[in-house]
């Protein structure tokens, strides 16, 4: 009795009531996953394996080809093998007995092997028969909101249903899909990431999200964008800045993307074309790539440019522009709509979401001063007392949108369910010798007017058609470029001479 203690024994089912397994399988709901049905048949059916009780095999003399069985009721037959480590073999590691029942010793011997084949007849049973819920099944493949008919055809050969993300076709407007909410009625603060959100449109963007309360991913390299843009941020647990370039990819958990990344300026984006036209294609593929990855929905800010010198006023945006595809402003103008193409083939051909709004002009604090666009041009030169520079006759129109209201389009567009494209602008026209007009009366009426020839590919008319942001987003901008001018030339004053916030304040009102 100063042998090892007994082990006790393990009660177990015989193998007989192998078949009263199968009632517990039928009871399993139709909407479980087949792997998991798998790995749950095949657990239970071998955790009823009849075990014998506990053995332990001894070898019992050097010499002998024979195995001793031993259960909590056999001891030791003297003092030398209870030092005998259990299921140690012999010296000559001779084969042991296979005069036992096979099927005893398959049981016994092989178990990892029967529940690998076990694994691999359940997966291909429930491959081969899944359950699922028909009323579901009939009901997604009924649905219109899941059928694109652009597929139709690539898939007949193949399997009947394509795999579908949330995609939300344009026409489909009387289907209210995951629900509009209002701007300022959100339900939970949502995780946005903004490319080029440290730009003069970012930063403003930015500002709104925060203020709704979202958590906010800024995402810049800084090229045109100012940390100082977003320096009111830092420190607030719900905003995140990194330096890095769309060019190269990046692994972000969002629920929505606002993809601003690009220079949107001649000078900037003519400083390095080619550097322009790889964000406009691989920063957009690798941010359309992200979204793929998590599911969010994709906004990307396009531009008015796609139309080029148009032949049709005002630009609606089934009018397909009249670009030079070899000119010097090819790289932004041919960069965008290749973004557009590329978000619309995501689209049809992967389901992601994906919103497309077109930029026109858009002026307001922030800008970057010596960018070379008509309105921070005009505005630098009136506050340094220089003459307004004018290109080419100064008839060419161009339409003005203060900041806020673009950001106010920005985002009712990418809350609504509509994938546009839309123009976003301000459908007032002036000529650019009335915006000098205007700048004369806001700054400094005895500024001069300089003439000088126009630029390569300049469009001579700019006037956005917003009939369909009016009908389908409910926006139209409401800042006058006289309300709004006012309030960029105190921001330009600001960077230009360093005024201090209480002259500032004071000329303000």
């Amino acid at each position: 009795m100063h042998g090892s203690p007994p082990v006790p024994t393990t009660s177990c089912l015989p193998p007989q009531n192998f078949a009263s397994l199968s009632p517990h399988y039928r009871t399993l709901s139709s909407s479980s996953s087949s792997l998991s049905l798998s790995f749950f048949f095949t657990f239970n059916l071998f955790s009823h394996i009849p075990k014998l009780g506990h053995i332990q095999i001894v070898s019992e003399a050097m010499n002998s080809d024979q195995l001793v069985h031993r259960t909590h009721h056999t001891h030791t037959h003297n003092e030398d093998l209870q030092d005998t480590p259990i299921l140690e073999s012999t010296p000559q590691n001779k084969p042991r007995n296979l005069s036992m029942n096979p099927i005893r010793y398959m049981l016994r011997e092989q178990r990892f092997l029967f529940v690998l084949i076990g694994i691999a007849i359940a997966t291909l049973f429930f491959t081969a028969f899944p359950l699922s819920n028909p009323e579901l099944a009939s009901s997604s493949l009924s649905s219109p909101l899941l059928h694109d008919p652009t597929r139709d055809s690539s898939f007949s050969s193949g399997s009947s249903v394509a795999p579908t993300r949330r995609v939300l076709l344009e026409g489909l407007e009387s289907m209210n899909v995951g629900g509009k909410v209002p701007l300022g009625l959100k339900s939970k603060s949502q995780r946005i990431v903004v490319t080029g959100g440290a730009g003069f449109v970012g930063s403003h963007l930015v500002d709104r999200l925060i203020a709704r309360g979202d958590s906010v991913i800024v995402i810049d390299n800084f090229f045109t964008g100012r940390k100082e843009n977003l320096a009111h941020h830092f420190g607030n647990p719900k905003f995140e800045l990194i330096r890095h370039d769309v060019v190269e990819p990046i692994l972000l958990e969002v629920d929505q993307i606002y993809h601003l990344a690009c220079p949107a300026s001649p000078v900037h984006y003519k400083f390095n074309p080619v550097k322009t036209i790889k964000t406009n294609v691989v920063g957009t593929l690798n941010m359309l790539g992200l979204a793929k990855r998590v599911g969010a929905r994709f906004l990307l800010t396009s531009t008015s440019e796609v139309y080029g010198d148009p032949l049709q006023h005002p630009q609606v945006e089934t009018y397909w522009g009249n670009v030079n595809p070899i000119g010097v402003r090819s790289c932004y103008d041919e960069g965008k709509r290749t973004a557009e193409t590329l978000s619309m083939d995501y689209h049809r051909g992967l389901g992601i979401e994906v919103r497309i709004a077109r930029i026109f002009n858009t002026y307001g604090p922030r800008m970057c001063i010596d960018d070379g666009r008509v309105v921070s041009n005009f505005v630098a030169q009136a506050l340094r007392k220089e003459p307004l520079t004018v290109y080419g006759d100064g008839k060419q129109t161009r339409s003005f949108q203060y900041v806020s209201d673009l950001v106010e389009g920005l985002m009712r567009l990418m809350e609504g369910n509509h994938v546009g494209p839309f123009n976003l602008g301000n459908p007032g026209e002036f000529t650019m010798l009335e915006l000098a007009q205007v700048v004369q009366d806001t700054i400094d009426p005895n500024a001069k007017i300089e003439f000088r020839p126009n630029t390569e590919d300049d469009p001579h008319k700019r006037k956005p058609d917003i009939s369909k942001a009016k009908e389908l987003l409910g926006w139209e901008p409401t800042v006058s470029l006289r309300k709004g001018l006012p309030l960029m030339v105190t921001d330009f004053r600001q960077r230009i001479f360093g005024d201090a916030k209480d002259n500032i304040a004071a000329e303000a009102a």
